[in-house]
């Protein structure tokens, strides 16, 4: 173990090359399904995936749509021109013998990604954005002496995001990791599904004691955000240990062991002319109209920035923004929150429904076995009539969680009458005042004893009177008005 001391002699610079799978229906180039999720291998292919002699790529226009999108969540604009290139390399997965991909002209520049450190906030800038097709997927059996290949992604469209080297630290790369997840999440820009891969993280880490960059080495694939953290850890030990010892750090590519917490040499690092880019002559140049960026940009959602100082204007907590943002509650298909994110009149019942959805609807839709009501209308109507039953006393706060559970677990339509549900349910307590004081009355005289005892100064015996009052109207009286009311027969 390297010590404190040792490490902070050194600088650190990280940079992060994040894939991100598009959320198209179909390839980049064919018009193949996109989601290999569940498919039998080589079932979704053509004869462009194959790479066959005379096989004509077609770009997915939705693809240019995505980026444009992302360029937005990434805090800059779409480039107007954009070209495709051919990058070559020689792997049993890539039949073409090259990747289709974006090096002289991306269709992204620039940007930054603001993350929350112990310092405040701290923008990461964005070096560039590319378009590029998916290889395929080498797999190696154990105990085999062959290797098998699935050529199901090969052509799935990637948006590569890369970083500048701003991060300085492991915890750093994490929160990246993750604000990057959550802006091409809201975007609409990727399903951001990292199991199945739809985002995949490569780390860049080299330290140094001066302020030149030292030697770096990537660890490619990393699929989640703890392994990014753990990664860089790892890597930037290894590297302060080999400098201690004098030995040179050798620019590579590594691997990620999961199991063993370490990473592990592959191959030596290639450069840019290794890979003899060449523009691709199959595939015209992307000329952007500016209507069609703008008609994008006008059509954007709210993304996580923009959330939590909406979510933080109304005095939300903190812990409860960080949960709604995780949660597909604020998401492009469930934001009912949204509907109201405008209505500064409304910000009480905003917060009334955002802490509902926290204690409520998120733990519903942790059960995967949950099928909720996803319809804005209908949510609209559950939400504003179960706040207005809860805030006119006709619900307590135990009973206002029960109906939302009941109601937005109704996936099969929205109860047309939900105050007589409720009733029916038996969720709706008693607020007339007539009506508590005669069950008021009956315990007061059923109960002598613990009459004796509040009047005594026993303040404990004033709870249970209202347990009993409780307990008589079947739970359906309000405890507040029904203490008001003994306090008040009693004389108090």
């Amino acid at each position: 173990m390297i010590n404190k001391q040792i490490i902070d002699q050194y600088s650190v610079a990280i940079g992060i090359e994040c894939h991100v799978q598009l959320k198209t229906v179909s390839k980049l180039f064919a018009a193949v399904d996109n989601d290999a999720r569940d498919a039998e291998p080589n079932s979704l292919i053509s004869h462009i995936c194959f790479g066959l002699p005379g096989a004509l790529p077609v770009l997915n226009e939705k693809a240019i749509e995505l980026a444009c999108r992302a360029s937005f969540a990434l805090n800059t604009k779409p480039a107007k021109f954009s070209t495709f290139d051919r990058k070559h390399y020689f792997y049993p997965d890539l039949p073409m013998g090259y990747q289709i991909t974006q090096f002289y002209n991306p269709i992204i520049i620039g940007g930054s990604v603001e993350i929350i450190t112990e310092k405040g906030p701290k923008k990461i800038g964005i070096t560039r954005a590319h378009l590029e097709a998916d290889a395929g997927k080498s797999s190696h059996p154990s105990g085999a002496d062959y290797s098998l290949v699935d050529l199901n992604r090969a052509g799935t469209p990637l948006l590569e995001i890369v970083s500048e080297p701003d991060i300085t630290s492991p915890t750093e790369a994490r929160q990246y990791a993750h604000e990057l997840f959550l802006l091409m999440k809201y975007a609409g820009v990727s399903d951001a599904d990292l199991y199945h891969g739809n985002m995949r993280f490569d780390v860049n880490v080299s330290v140094s004691k001066t302020d030149e960059l030292g030697t770096r080495t990537e660890t490619k694939n990393l699929n989640s955000f703890r392994s990014v953290e753990k990664a860089a850890q790892y890597e930037i030990n290894r590297q302060i240990e080999l400098l201690e010892k004098g030995q040179a750090i050798d620019q590579e590519t590594r691997g990620w062991d999961e199991a063993k917490q370490k990473t592990t040499s592959q191959r030596g690092k290639e450069h840019a002319h290794d890979y003899r880019y060449m523009p691709d002559p199959d595939i015209p140049p992307v000329e952007l109209d500016q209507t069609f960026v703008k008609q994008i940009e006008d059509t954007m959602p709210l993304l996580p920035g923009q959330w939590r100082q909406f979510l933080d204007s109304i005095q939300l907590d903190q812990s409860q923004i960080e949960i709604l943002l995780e949660s597909e509650v604020l998401s492009e298909n469930y934001s009912y929150l949204e509907l109201l994110s405008n209505n500064k009149a409304e910000s009480k019942l905003v917060k009334q429904i955002a802490n509902w959805m926290v204690n409520v609807e998120i733990p519903l839709r942790r059960d995967n076995d949950s099928e909720l009501q996803d319809d804005l209308t209908a949510r609209n109507t559950i939400y504003r009539t179960t706040a207005e039953l809860y805030n006119s006393k006709k619900l307590s706060s135990s009973n206002a969680k029960l109906l939302l559970t009941e109601l937005l677990s109704n996936s099969n339509g929205l109860v047309e009458n939900i105050e007589k549900y409720a009733e029916e349910q038996g969720l709706l307590q008693l607020s007339d005042d007539n009506q508590i004081k005669t069950i008021v009355d009956n315990v007061i005289a059923q109960n002598p004893q613990a009459v004796a005892d509040v009047k005594a100064g026993e303040q404990k015996a004033i709870g249970f009177l209202v347990g009993q009052v409780m307990k008589e109207s079947k739970g359906q009286a309000n405890p507040s008005v029904a203490k008001e009311l003994l306090n008040e027969s009693l004389g108090l």
